[in-house]
């Protein structure tokens, strides 16, 4: 290989990889970028339509400041290059027993609407509920999401320093368990169960620390004017202009090695030289050996299985008739142990909890063409997924109809993605959009980390370290450039990287910087 800075070779465009090429190229690092699909964003992906590009992915956008802090420390700012609109409504709810609920940007405004339709008993739980998640996600926001690999003894340290945080964390306890013993309406446990599929879970599997989840969206929830894809094309133009190269409709076949080192990517096309590979794939890829021999030993079986929830998702254009859409709504399954028992065993629920994104919602006329995306939880990789097909399509609008939602023209099943889809999307995945599966106390010290057992090749993603959803992925492209450029800093402070001062990371909510080298 040449002198000179090492050459960096990024496998797939989603955003855990977008945000690590725009961190690396902006130190001058020659980046080349590879994807198998025809633009960037990975699972943040579109499907065309009559009204325009569609969401296929992920719709739900928190945590603003990790975006903030990525453009900044680029020295750019996110409000020049995308339109953030905060949602008043978070989301809306609805169950089959004819109950809605509202929970918005305003806590106060959500505890009155939870005591108007539950009662003021039940106003009063989510209030304490709400101060227990806060609480959590405080503690461990900076040793478990914000650190690069995180350390049993060092959480462990935290909870120590913290008595109270016991409690709060309900060791052992379930997220179902919890919650059935803090909201006497099975509704609001029911509702507030629906977080741990945010990560790929069952409430009746996954930890009750993930409740945390909720003080994220608390927080706020933002859509981007245009689409979720924004982001992704947004940050890929950046990094183009700083050097990085994007070559699409490419797929890895290999990751090269030569003397035990990283040597290269090949693709049907040619061989990628490289210093370094940062693989943004499923790391299942890597464990099964889809990438050859020499990657095989990046991750172990532990840190990828079991696998973690997939989903049914529909994407069309349509009118939409019957009911009062929020950008995000919700219609509760009738009972949700029969939705989690089914997933459990492999198995398409048939009475599941569907998920709305209304993409044009407050934009167009009412009765105009909108664009939407449904979301039905689904378990990986299905024995017979055509057969699946018809039978999901109709389940899922039939649903609509008892809820006296319709859409006009109904969507086909063409317009449906089912795990098996997914699985070829995103080779070795199984269908799993979150990598490995969230359930169990200590999961999220199993996941891999920036850092793997090959010199030279590093992960991100979503199926990487801090884990899945937007905010997460994009923190770990963080902490993959910040990995890469600590152990390779000998040959990547080039003269325009010192005078750029390293790599920083700024935090958009106290000003303040942390040195990432």
């Amino acid at each position: 290989m040449a002198q000179g800075p090492p050459k960096i070779v990024i496998v797939g465009a989603g955003i855990g990889a977008l945000a690590a090429a725009l961190r690396l190229s902006h130190q001058g690092c020659a980046v080349t970028v590879l994807d198998m699909h025809g633009m960037p964003g990975g699972k943040m992906r579109t499907v065309p339509s009559k009204a325009g590009p569609i969401d296929a992915g992920p719709t739900v956008l928190t945590m603003r400041p990790v975006f903030e802090d990525l453009f900044h420390d680029v020295g750019e700012d996110l409000s020049e290059h995308l339109t953030l609109e905060p949602l008043t409504v978070l989301a809306r709810h609805y169950w089959d027993d004819g109950t809605s609920l509202d929970l918005t940007a305003d806590r106060a405004q959500s505890r009155a609407n939870i005591g108007a339709a539950f009662g003021s008993k039940a106003g009063a739980e989510f209030a304490r509920f709400s101060v227990r998640a806060k609480r959590l996600f405080a503690a461990f926001d900076e040793p478990m999401m914000r650190t690069a690999a995180p350390d049993q003894m060092a959480v462990t340290k935290t909870v120590l320093r913290n008595p109270l945080l016991i409690p709060a964390m309900a060791p052992h306890r379930t997220m179902a368990s919890l919650l059935k013993s803090t909201f006497r309406d099975p509704r609001l446990a029911q509702l507030f169960g629906r977080y741990a599929t945010y990560v790929g879970g069952s409430p009746y599997a996954s930890p009750a620390i993930l409740s945390l989840i909720w003080e994220a969206e608390a927080q706020g929830v933002w859509s981007i004017k245009g689409g979720m894809h924004q982001l992704a094309q947004s940050i890929a133009t950046l990094a183009k202009a700083r050097g990085a190269a994007f070559h699409y409709n490419t797929q890895a076949t290999r990751i090269t090695r030569q003397n035990g080192r990283i040597s290269g990517v090949q693709t049907a096309q040619e061989h990628f030289a490289a210093d370094i590979v940062l693989f943004n794939g499923d790391p299942r890829a890597l464990e099964t050996g889809l990438l050859g021999d020499g990657a095989k030993e990046a991750v172990t079986r532990q840190n990828v299985e079991p696998r973690s929830l997939s989903a049914f998702v529909h994407a069309f254009a349509a009118r939409p008739r019957g009911v009062d859409l929020a950008h995000h709504t919700v219609f509760f399954g009738h009972d949700p142990k029969a939705e989690f028992q089914a997933l459990a065993k492999g198995e398409m629920p048939t009475d599941a909890t569907l998920y709305l994104c209304a993409q044009d919602h407050g934009a167009v006329a009412a009765d105009a063409l909108q664009r939407f995306e449904i979301i039905m939880n689904g378990p990986p990789v299905l024995r017979d997924p055509e057969k699946e097909k018809p039978p999901c399509q109709t389940q899922i609008f039939k649903r609509f109809q008892q809820f006296g939602l319709s859409f006009s023209p109904t969507p086909g099943p063409d317009t449906l993605t089912t795990p098996q889809g997914f699985d070829q999307l995103f080779p070795a995945s199984l269908g799993s959009l979150y990598g490995r599966s969230p359930h169990g106390l200590t999961a999220a010290f199993k996941r891999p980390t920036a850092r793997t057992a090959v010199p030279g090749l590093y992960l991100c993603g979503g199926g990487a370290h801090p884990g899945a959803g937007v905010p997460m992925a994009t923190l770990s492209g963080q902490h993959a450039a910040a990995a890469i450029m600590t152990d390779h800093a000998s040959t990547l402070m080039s003269p325009q990287t010192a005078t750029r001062g390293g790599m920083l990371t700024g935090s958009a909510r106290t000003g303040r910087k942390r040195s990432l080298l």
